[in-house]
């Protein structure tokens, strides 16, 4: 139906996720409207970022460099390398960050299980997890998976794989948003909430 460049242009957008075929469309036309200079610039960005950016070779982060380069976290001598907080991806690395509650290290697990998608402990970053508590003398492991089936999944996966070792094990709580009314929580955000409680002094 179009040009042959135009729909290869197509199916590789396709290929991204969350955009489906009509989105595909849409973007491909933009691109094909957008100054010859626009374009390129996206090009040569995409071409910049494959260039230069890997993962982290300790945390599986991201970072800019060769296959051996650490990213800024890993290479800060202030953040307190006792305590792991593990992720899904480098995007809950950023939320995490951006509370500037934590100031430990970090571990990119880059995804979770999820056996309906053919991922299990094998496709993640889990062996180079294990590899690095007793190397980096790790003495707490906060499990920072996402409130769902698959990063609870991982969570107790990791939680089971760690009981052995003499290190405290966390998770995070989940619950109730700030400012939420109570009448409007489904019934699993209010019963993690309840789990989740904590002591008042006052």
């Amino acid at each position: 139906m179009y040009a042959v460049a135009v729909q290869e242009l197509i199916d590789e957008l396709g290929r991204l996720p969350g955009v489906g075929p009509k989105s595909a469309q849409r973007i491909a036309f933009h691109l094909l409207k957008l100054p010859t200079e626009d374009a390129l610039r996206l090009a040569g960005a995409i071409t910049v970022v494959k260039e230069r950016v890997s993962w982290c070779r300790r945390c599986f982060n991201i970072a800019e460099g060769g296959d051996d380069a650490e990213c800024d976290i890993c290479l800060d001598p202030r953040r307190d390398t006792t305590t792991l907080c593990v992720v899904e991806e480098p995007r809950d690395l950023v939320a995490v960050e951006k509370t500037r509650e934590f100031r430990g290290r970090y571990h990119v697990l880059q995804g979770a299980i999820s056996p309906i998608d053919g991922v299990g402990p094998e496709q993640l970053r889990v062996r180079e997890l294990v590899g690095r508590i007793e190397v980096e003398g790790v003495a707490e492991i906060i499990l920072c998976t996402n409130p769902n089936i698959e990063g609870d999944a991982t969570a107790l996966y990791l939680a089971s794989l760690f009981k052995h070792l003499p290190i405290r094990v966390t998770r995070i709580a989940s619950g109730l948003p700030v400012g939420g009314d109570l009448e409007y929580a489904d019934e699993l955000t209010l019963g993690r909430a309840l789990e989740g409680r904590r002591q008042l002094d006052g």
